[in-house]
C-alpha cells in the first residue's frame, strides 16, 4: 500500500518544481476559512425576503439547472406557490444546463410547467425584445456563477439589468456563494477587447458574487444605458466571501468538479491556443494537450460529447499535460497562473501560430502575449497587473456584503 502513496507525492514534488509557487499568490490560501459556524443559506432560500416583492407583480425568473431551492427547483417552488410567473429566460448553456459553450438556443416551453422560456442565446444579440419585456414586471435571477471575466452569467446579468433599466423593470437578484471568491487576481479588462467573455473592466479572477457585481454594476454606471436599474440583491447568509465552497450541481457542461473550477481560470486560457484543454474528455479544464506536445507519456483524445459536440482537436490523439492530482491547496496559493501556457508555448515551439486572436479576449490585455513571446516567467508578467488587482479592491469595496472579504 505504500508504493501508490509514494509515486503520488513524487509525481506532486516533481510538479511543483516544474511549475513554483508565486510568492504574492500565497496569500490566498491564508484568505480560506475553512469553517462555517451554521450551514450557508442562498439568497432563493431566504423566501420571507423577497416573497413580498414578487407578491401580486407578473414575473419572470433567468436561471438555469443551478437554481435550486433545497431540493425544488426555484421555477417549481414559484409555480406551486401560486405567483405569476409568465416567462423563464434561460443563459449560455439552455435552461437545463446541457448545451455547447456559445450554443444557438431557441426558445421553447418548459415540459413540466409548461411556462414558456426564452433563450438569451438565440443569435438575437443576449437582449430580449420590447414585446418580450411588456409581458412581466419584476425579473428574478439566480444563477451559479464561479467568479470569472470570461464566465458569461455576470455579462447575462448586466444584459438584462440595462434592459430592465430601459423598460422600467423591477430585477432582484438571489445570490450565490462564489467558489472561487477568495481572492482577487489578473489584468483588469481593457475595453478594446470587449466581447462576449469580457465586457466589464474587472480582473480576470474578481472575488465578487453575482448580487456584489450586480450592486457594483449599478453604481459604477456600467449599464450601457448609463441608467440604474432598479436592483434588490438578496444576499446569502452564514457566508464570507473567504469560505472554501462547493457547489452541489455543475454550473455548466465541462465545470464537471469542483478541481476543474479552481483551475478553470488559468486553463481557460488554451480555448485561445491551438492546444485542447480537455473538451470532449470526461476532465475537461484538468488538462491540456496537442498531439505534437513531446516528452509527455500522459495522452487523451477529445471525442464529440454532449456539451462538447465539435471540441478543439476533435477525435486527434494528444499529448500532454494531466492536472488532476494537482492539489487544490496548490491551485488556491498559486492563483492566476500562466506557468501552463508557457510551458505548452515552450514546447510546442511554433511562435505566435499558437496563440489565437481569441486570446486577447480571454486575457484582456496584449502585453501577456508579447511577454510569453519574450520569454517571461510566470512572476515577471504577475507583476505587470499587481496595482490592477490593488486598484480593483479599492473600486469594489463600497459594494462588498459579505464580510471577513480580505484586501
Amino acid at each position: 500500500m505504500k508504493k501508490p502513496l509514494l509515486l503520488l507525492a513524487t509525481l506532486f514534488t516533481l510538479f511543483a518544481c516544474t511549475y513554483p509557487q508565486s510568492s504574492q499568490s500565497s496569500k490566498n490560501q491564508e484568505n480560506i476559512d475553512n469553517v462555517a459556524s451554521a450551514p450557508i443559506k442562498m439568497g432563493a432560500e431566504a423566501t420571507d425576503k423577497y416573497f413580498p416583492l414578487i407578491e401580486g407583480k407578473r414575473m419572470a425568473v433567468l436561471t438555469n439547472q443551478t437554481g435550486m431551492v433545497g431540493d425544488v427547483h426555484l421555477v417549481d417552488m414559484l409555480k406551486h406557490k401560486g405567483f405569476d410567473l409568465v416567462g423563464i429566460f434561460s443563459p449560455e448553456h439552455g435552461f437545463r444546463g446541457t448545451a455547447d459553450a456559445g450554443e444557438h438556443i431557441s426558445s421553447t416551453v418548459d415540459k413540466k410547467t409548461g411556462i414558456p422560456i426564452w433563450s438569451l442565446y438565440d443569435g438575437k444579440g443576449g437582449k430580449p425584445s420590447t414585446k418580450t419585456m411588456n409581458k412581466f414586471d419584476v425579473l428574478v435571477f439566480d444563477l451559479q456563477d464561479v467568479g470569472l471575466r470570461f464566465y458569461t452569467y455576470y455579462i447575462t446579468m448586466a444584459r438584462m439589468m440595462d434592459a430592465c433599466a430601459e423598460h422600467g423593470k423591477e430585477m432582484i437578484v438571489l445570490d450565490r456563494p462564489n467558489p472561487n471568491g477568495f481572492y482577487v487576481d489578473g489584468p483588469i479588462l481593457d475595453m478594446k477587447y470587449k466581447s462576449g467573455v469580457g465586457s466589464l473592466p474587472i480582473p480576470v479572477v474578481h472575488g465578487m458574487t453575482l448580487g456584489e457585481l450586480a450592486l457594483m454594476i449599478n453604481g459604477e454606471k456600467w449599464l450601457p444605458s448609463k441608467r440604474a436599474c432598479q436592483l434588490t440583491v438578496i444576499p446569502c447568509e452564514n457566508f464570507t466571501s473567504n469560505m472554501k465552497y462547493e457547489l452541489p450541481i455543475a454550473p455548466s457542461p465541462n465545470l464537471p468538479n469542483i478541481h476543474a473550477i479552481y483551475l478553470y481560470p488559468s486553463t481557460c486560457l488554451f480555448e485561445g491556443t491551438v492546444m485542447s484543454l480537455g473538451r470532449g474528455t470526461s476532465f475537461p479544464f484538468e488538462v491540456y494537450g496537442h498531439p505534437e506536445f513531446s516528452g509527455a507519456d500522459f495522452s487523451f483524445t477529445p471525442r464529440s460529447v454532449a456539451g462538447a459536440k465539435n471540441p478543439p482537436l476533435l477525435n486527434k490523439k494528444c499529448y500532454g499535460v494531466d492536472l488532476r492530482n494537482v492539489p487544490n491547496e496548490y491551485i488556491w496559493e498559486n492563483g492566476f497562473n500562466l506557468s501552463y501556457v508557457i510551458d505548452a508555448y515552450n514546447n510546442l515551439d511554433m511562435g505566435d501560430k499558437f496563440f489565437t486572436s481569441f486570446f486577447e479576449n480571454l486575457v484582456g490585455v496584449d502585453y501577456i502575449r508579447t511577454m510569453i513571446k519574450e520569454g517571461k516567467t510566470n512572476k515577471e508578467i504577475r507583476a505587470m497587473w499587481q496595482d490592477d488587482v490593488v486598484r480593483f479592491k479599492k473600486q469594489r469595496q463600497p459594494y462588498l456584503l459579505y464580510t471577513k472579504q480580505s484586501d
